[in-house]
This record gives C-alpha cells, sequence and structure tokens, in this order.
C-alpha cells in the first residue's frame, strides 16, 4: 500500500495540508456566513415570537382582567336591580296585604253590625212572642186577663235575670 510507504509521507502532508487550507477557507468565506446568517436570522424569529407571545400574554391578561371587571360589575349591577324588585315587590305585597286587610275589616264590620241587628230583631220578636204566649197562658191558666205593659214588664225582668 503506497499511503503507509514513508517516501510518500511528506507529499500526503503537503496535500492534506493545502487542501485543509482550501476548505477551510471555502467553509469560512462562504458556508459559515451562510450558517451563520441563517442561525441569526433563526434566533431572531425566535426572539421576535418571543416578544409577541409576551405582548399577547399582557394583552390577554389585559383583557382578562377587564371581562373579569365587566363581569363583577354586572353581577354587582344584576344584585342591585333584584333586590331593588325584591324591595318593590315586598312594598306591593305589604300594599296589597294591608288593602286586603282593610277591606276585611270592613266586611267584618258590616256583618257585625248585621249580625246585631238581626240579634236585636230576633230578641225584639222573641219578646214580643214571649209577652203574647205570657199573656195567653195566663188568660187560659187563670181565666183573668192581664195589661200588656204588666206582661212586658214580667218578660223584660225574666230575660234580664236569664242573661
Amino acid at each position: 500500500m503506497p499511503q503507509f510507504d514513508p517516501t510518500f509521507f511528506a507529499p500526503q502532508l503537503f496535500w492534506l495540508l493545502v487542501t485543509f487550507v482550501v476548505l477551510y477557507a471555502l467553509l469560512s468565506t462562504i458556508a459559515m456566513p451562510k450558517i451563520g446568517a441563517v442561525l441569526d436570522e433563526r434566533q431572531r424569529k425566535i426572539d421576535d415570537n418571543l416578544d409577541k407571545a409576551a405582548q399577547l400574554k399582557a394583552e390577554a391578561e389585559t383583557a382578562i382582567a377587564t371581562y373579569e371587571k365587566a363581569l363583577a360589575e354586572s353581577r354587582a349591577q344584576a344584585q342591585q336591580i333584584l333586590r331593588a324588585n325584591a324591595e318593590a315587590l315586598t312594598k306591593q305585597s305589604e300594599a296589597r296585604q294591608k288593602e286586603l286587610g282593610d277591606k276585611l275589616a270592613e266586611q267584618i264590620k258590616a256583618g257585625e253590625a248585621r249580625i246585631l241587628a238581626a240579634k236585636d230583631q230576633a230578641l225584639a220578636s222573641v219578646r214580643d212572642i214571649a209577652v203574647e204566649v205570657a199573656k195567653t197562658a195566663t188568660q187560659k191558666l187563670t181565666g183573668a186577663a192581664l195589661d200588656d205593659s204588666q206582661v212586658a214588664s214580667a218578660v223584660a225582668n225574666a230575660m234580664q235575670e236569664g242573661r
């Protein structure tokens, strides 16, 4: 094998050195700047995307805070409206109950007045009937006719004692 022959070592080393220098020069002048530019562009895009993500995150946090604030305000407003409506309904209900109570009280008073009038009329009828019965019974039992005023006073005394 000629590559292992020591007489060919010097030319092989020379061409190795020349090839290395040419490849190094080509890579450092042509390939490495392009690779560096691609890496720099990639890093710049990554940094831009990270900046955009941070900006969008801040905007999202602001939007969330605004949304939560609006939601809290609308909930508070809804609670206030509900409380106002409940109070209005309570007042309306109380007014209706008072009105109904007053109406029922009037009806009760009118009913009591009718009952009292009917009671007085019934008592008057009972007195008249009692006076008539007592007068008739006394006349049939004793045969004597009594005066209407005497029988009426006797019936009135008997009714007062019964109470």
